[in-house]
């Protein structure tokens, strides 16, 4: 079946999860961890993305983010390409790192905001990386210690959160930390991040509930909340994609950016696109292949075939430029 596409609406709530490629680590050590989240940080400063609540884990990493004027997909790409290359450099390693595309799902807010807020937050003690309360308050590779102030992070949008709990900063830090503790002994949540109808119900015995009084709902696998919220975020969807550029038209956008390089570089797009090294070529290629990537928000694959090399050749020009 092929996979449907994002909801990718601007300024709308999503929780994205990233994996490592079979299960393995997306980070090594502090320098892996400093790079991801100095990343992560950059680029929603730099696409006008708001980042609410985040961990990051060796094999996984979650965010709760509201997505900026230009929608999720181009703030992931940047992102993750970015770190990708970096990190595979340093570790002498080659290929994907991350598993397949990022997992997002947009979310109802009334419902579901602070319930993924807590969740997220309490990944590290879950996962035994801090041994309590207090060691999160202080773990630098998660959102908790920044919405305590304890840790500085300026890009992290804390008073949206602690608006929530209260108006004056003392009484809703208070009561954020009341709500995590009140977290703890939930353990897992499979219905923040299991399918459609399981999330849109809030759990399995609403689900068999529904199936005894032989009722329906609307539901999609990307989307956390009500029915009705389901289909509100497709209405939604839909008038707001009216006005963002069309796939034809933003193809249109690329080959004229082609075009214009080549003719003042006095490049021929024909010899660009057989792959040829040929004079300055090459060079005319790598600054294209970072246009097309950061600028665009091409994948690497359609930038490849666009430019006339294999994919692995647009990471390695990727690489290159951002060790200059």
């Amino acid at each position: 079946m092929p996979r449907q596409a994002r909801l990718d609406a601007p300024g709308t709530l999503h929780h994205v999860i990233i994996r490592g490629i079979e299960r393995g680590w997306i980070v090594n050590d502090g320098e892996d961890r400093e790079n991801f989240v100095s990343r992560m940080a950059k680029n929603a400063s730099d696409n006008g993305t708001t980042v609410h609540a985040w961990a990051l884990m060796p094999d996984h990493a979650h965010i709760l983010l509201h997505s900026g004027p230009d929608g999720l997909s181009k703030y992931m790409r940047r992102f993750l390409t970015g770190y990708a290359i970096t990190h595979n450099r340093r570790h002498g390693r080659h290929g994907h790192l991350f598993q397949n595309r990022y997992k997002s799902i947009v979310c109802d807010e009334d419902s579901y905001f602070l319930e993924l807020v807590r969740y997220i937050h309490l990944n590290p003690l879950r996962a035994k990386l801090v041994r309590n309360l207090g060691e999160l308050e202080k773990y630098p590779w998660c959102g908790h210690g920044a919405i305590l102030g304890r840790i500085n992070y300026k890009w992290q949008d804390r008073d949206y959160v602690l608006s929530w709990f209260g108006k004056r900063e003392g009484e809703a830090k208070k009561a954020y930390r009341g709500y995590i503790r009140e977290g703890v002994a939930q353990g897992k949540r499979p219905d923040l991040v299991g399918g459609g109808l399981i999330r849109s119900l809030g759990g399995w015995s609403q689900v068999l509930s529904l199936r005894g009084n032989q009722e329906s709902i609307f539901t999609d696998e990307r989307i956390l909340g009500s029915g009705d919220f389901v289909e509100r975020v497709y209405r939604e969807a839909d008038e707001k994609m009216k006005y963002q550029l069309p796939v034809i038209e933003h193809g249109r956008k690329v080959q004229q950016l082609i075009q214009e390089v080549c003719k003042r570089e006095s490049i021929n797009i024909k010899e660009l696109r057989m792959g040829s090294r040929r004079g300055r070529i090459s060079k005319v290629r790598s600054q294209l292949a970072h246009k097309l990537v950061e600028d665009y928000g091409l994948p690497l694959a359609e930038a490849a075939r666009q430019l006339g090399v294999s994919t692995s050749a647009i990471s390695k020009l990727l690489e290159r430029k951002v060790k200059e």
